[in-house]
């Protein structure tokens, strides 16, 4: 491995981190926090270490996959441990496993919180805690990959690492360019959402929290009660349509915002991640409507809201979903297995996934029938790689394994199954609310240090992917 090139980058990336942890100055100003001095000492720091990594290396060749799985998976560890520090330096969060646990939970969109009481929080950290959330939306890997021109060699090793999905899709023949579509897009419809939520009446802090999390797809709310707290079927409707947009390939949306707005509905996952949705809303909204509800419009507004935040793994609520029926709690789980669409912000296992291991199963069928038959998985007509299937099956595969294996520890310390179950889902698909005692209307702060350092560990391998994290704990890896 190039060890010095690894650490060169991460000495770049402590630098964006550090730069990002000055933007909430003004609000650390505007409201009189006490914040400002944590702000400042936390950059301050970061810099300094970012900067004594950069000058003590150099990139030393062109990054191969060895140096990109390095250098996503160290990126995000080094983001974590730093983006904690407003949080302890200022006593908000005095514990470095709860502080630890809060940031990796922004930074892989989970929107899992150990904290009681959002409200409490200085206005200036509940900004931080959001942009976390956005940085690590659409990556902040790929947002270098945009903005330092000397990453494009090499630089499709990263991409490949951080972006979600089977396949990396490049926009591009230069992938510095395809990153500056995908944050372009990604900004754009931020500052759309944005200037919606303030005619909605939000202040602005809310606004940009509330946005952050939405097109990240990652749920956290300065509110207690998340956004079920305004009461307005109009900020409802707003977080529902940009939640979709961000369960999404953001590939479709530049290709959109072209001219080609047919592009979605000859798009099958599009199509699939569509159908889900409206049928999954549909069982929820009548299961509702015979157990709980009497208002018609609130009842599918509240199912079509909670099953858009789960599916895109946001985590939003406006309403307890702990108290529907079991069946509507049932489908919300299934939901944080399947997640949004691969090119997207959305965690889980993703539908392209699951429609090629589905494919897969059926040709399986076929084989037994005519052992001489060769049927090869299709997408829309075109033959998918044995390298992709074999891909699919085996991420779906881990991913099953680390759900069990995570659910046993969980339990080991003392949860019940349900508790477990549901947080584990939670963490591993980047949902944030689980079931049992960390539902929508719960936190994850009574559980022991062990149990919150396991779950920080499922919200990374969920966001990197799996294969990215896991292929690190592999003797093949360290192989010369």
């Amino acid at each position: 491995m190039h060890l010095q090139s690894v650490i060169h980058l991460q000495g770049f990336l402590l630098l964006f981190l550090a730069a990002a942890m000055l933007t909430p100055v003004p609000f650390a100003l505007y409201y009189a926090d006490g914040v400002l001095p944590s702000l400042l000492l936390s950059a301050g720091i970061t810099a300094g270490i970012g900067q004594v990594m950069r000058s003590a290396s150099k990139i030393t060749g062109d990054l191969r996959a060895k140096e990109g799985f390095a250098i996503v998976t160290f990126g995000w560890l080094l983001f974590s441990f730093f983006g904690s520090l407003p949080f302890l330096f200022s006593g908000a969060i005095p514990s470095f496993t709860d502080a630890f646990f809060e940031t990796v939970s922004g930074f892989t969109t989970t929107g899992a919180s150990i904290l009681s009481n959002v409200e409490a929080m200085p206005p200036s950290l509940l900004f931080w805690r959001a942009l976390t959330q956005w940085l690590g939306g659409m990556g902040f890997i790929v947002l270098s990959l945009a903005i330092l021109p000397f990453l494009g060699v090499g630089g499709m090793q990263l991409f490949r690492a951080e972006v979600p999905g089977p396949v990396a899709d490049r926009l591009t023949p230069r992938i510095t360019q395809t990153a500056k579509i995908l944050w372009g897009v990604y900004l754009l419809l931020s500052v759309v959402q944005t200037l919606l939520l303030l005619l909605g009446g939000m202040s602005l802090l809310d606004a940009l929290s509330h946005t952050f999390a939405t097109m990240a797809t990652g749920g956290f709310s300065t509110r207690n009660a998340s956004v079920g707290a305004y009461q307005s079927a109009y900020i409802d409707w707003v977080i529902i349509i940009f939640m979709f947009i961000a369960g999404a390939n953001f590939s479709l949306h530049y290709r959109a915002l072209r001219g080609d707005v047919k592009i979605y509905r000859f798009d099958r996952e599009f199509m699939l991640y569509a159908g889900i949705v409206l049928v999954a809303t549909a069982l929820v909204f009548i299961s509702n409507l015979l157990y709980l509800y009497t208002d018609i419009e609130r009842a599918l507004r509240d199912a079509l809201f909670q099953v858009v935040s789960i599916q895109t793994t946001t985590g939003f609520a406006t309403a307890d979903y702990e108290l529907w029926s079991f069946f509507a709690q049932y489908l919300l789980l299934l939901l944080m297995f399947v997640g949004g669409s691969a090119g997207s912000t959305a965690g889980g296992i993703k539908v392209i996934r699951l429609y090629l291991v589905v494919k897969f199963i059926m040709n399986e069928f076929t084989r037994l029938l005519h052992p001489q038959a060769v049927v090869p998985v299709r997408v829309r007509r075109a033959p998918v790689s044995r390298e992709i299937v074999a891909n699919v099956v085996g991420f779906f595969a881990l991913y099953i394994a680390c759900f069990v294996v995570g659910v046993g520890v969980i339990t080991l310390f003392g949860q019940d199954l349900e508790t477990a179950i549901g947080a584990v889902a939670a963490t591993l698909g980047n949902v944030g609310p689980g079931l049992g005692n960390v539902g929508p209307m719960d936190n994850y702060g009574f559980l022991p240090d062990v149990s919150k350092w396991t779950l920080s560990i499922l919200m990374l391998l969920g966001r990197l992917e799996l294969f990215t994290v896991a292929i690190l704990l592999t003797p093949a890896y360290w192989r010369r």
